[in-house]
């Protein structure tokens, strides 16, 4: 269950096209952004949100994640973490990669925003770690 609180009354809700099938909900662009080639900004959506299990309650994290759309102009979501308990305006970093400048419009579809279970607990330190057959091998290590 995901539910918003309209801060501005400009902004539009969260929506998906095809609920149950889809992974993220369309996040939208509240007011006109210019972004110049390799310029990054805020860009405000004007709402606030709240992300629960449906069948627990339990409380979700929310991932902002490109729109194909946007990322096939060169323009990319540059952070996106939003924890469970946040409640401020939700604002979607987005950096242009482009070599063109970009603008934004009101109401553009801008990120998506996935819910992800909070599986965050304390942290323990430990003198020895459980084997594992990867052990400390690291990058290029699978041979890709």
């Amino acid at each position: 269950m995901l539910r918003v609180k309209r801060l501005d009354p400009g902004a539009r809700l969260p929506v998906v096209a095809h609920p149950g099938e889809d992974l993220g909900y369309d996040l939208f662009a509240l007011e006109a952004v210019f972004l110049p080639p390799g310029a990054t900004a805020k860009v405000r959506t004007g709402i606030a949100a709240e992300a629960r299990h449906p069948a627990t309650g339990a409380p979700l994290g929310l991932l902002v994640r490109d729109r194909s759309s946007m990322a096939a102009r060169g323009l990319v979501t540059t952070g996106g973490v939003i924890d469970a308990g946040y409640r401020g305006e939700i604002l979607i970093v987005m950096t242009n990669l482009g070599e063109a400048a970009a603008a934004l419009q009101p109401g553009e579809k801008i990120a998506q925003m996935v819910p992800v279970p909070v599986l965050t607990g304390v942290v323990q330190e430990a003198d020895d770690l459980e084997a594992s057959t990867r052990a400390a091998k690291g990058f290029g290590s699978s041979g890709a």
